[in-house]
């Protein structure tokens, strides 16, 4: 199992996605987190496992995800990340140098299709479907490899689609291995890195537990190689 257990309790799941396994999918052959676990849920278990996905990753990002394994627990904790106290903390390693040590991006944005983030601030109006986003950096660290690399913090405000990667690259600082929204430069310098998987890592989460009420908070190192290059 690709998956990795962190917690479990009668309750919830806490486990870390490796980059490269979606989270759910619904391609017929392809395995996933979820099907992963309900696997593991499902041994010595009568009938079949429940199992409620309260938060997602892309496919290419790592990191924490808790899941809920009661319809209480998923109904408490849905409400916790509808309400913002369900927190999330990333790591990401951008190239490029931001202008200040820390900062706040908000933006305009909207999904085009299934698969992009279109950010179009400054012509909102134009765009209807266009909402908010909003996230605050803070630098951790940087290297020359040979280009200049950025580590930085990331937290959000608003939980868009695509929403760290497509302001990031917006901002002229694309994350490293992003093939999706990174530069002709910046692939090329991925390549030579051998960075394959995007260079973004959900390393915090905190919420209260949905039966005892006590905070709870889990923190991981990220995998990916590109963050390597910062120790």
């Amino acid at each position: 199992m690709r998956t990795k257990i962190i917690y479990e309790d009668a309750d919830i799941l806490v486990a870390w996605k490796t980059a490269g396994l979606a989270t759910q999918t619904a391609r017929v052959g392809q395995q996933d987190m979820v099907s992963e676990l309900k696997n593991h849920l499902a041994r010595g278990s009568k009938g079949a496992p429940y199992l409620a996905v309260i938060h997602r990753l892309d496919q290419p990002v790592e990191g924490l995800l808790v899941f809920g394994k009661n319809k209480k627990a998923a109904a408490i904790l849905s409400a916790q990340l509808e309400k913002g106290s369900l927190h999330k903390g990333y790591e990401a390693v951008l190239c490029g140098k931001p202008v200040a040590e820390s900062g706040t991006l908000v933006d305009y944005l909207y999904k085009d299709g299934n698969s992009h983030a279109v950010v179009v601030t400054g012509q909102q109006e134009r765009y209807p479907e266009a909402k908010e986003a909003v996230l605050h950096y803070q630098v951790l660290g940087n290297v020359e490899q040979p280009e200049y690399l950025t580590r930085m913090a990331v937290q959000i405000e608003t939980g868009r689609f695509h929403q760290i990667r497509a302001q990031m690259a917006h901002a002229k600082m694309p994350l490293l291995g992003d093939n999706k929204y990174g530069t002709m430069e910046s692939l090329a310098l991925s390549g030579a890195l051998g960075v394959r998987q995007v260079a973004l890592c959900a390393n915090q989460l905190a919420f209260c537990h949905p039966t005892t009420g006590k905070e709870l908070l889990f923190s991981g190192e990220p995998e990916n190689r590109a963050f390597a290059l910062f120790h």
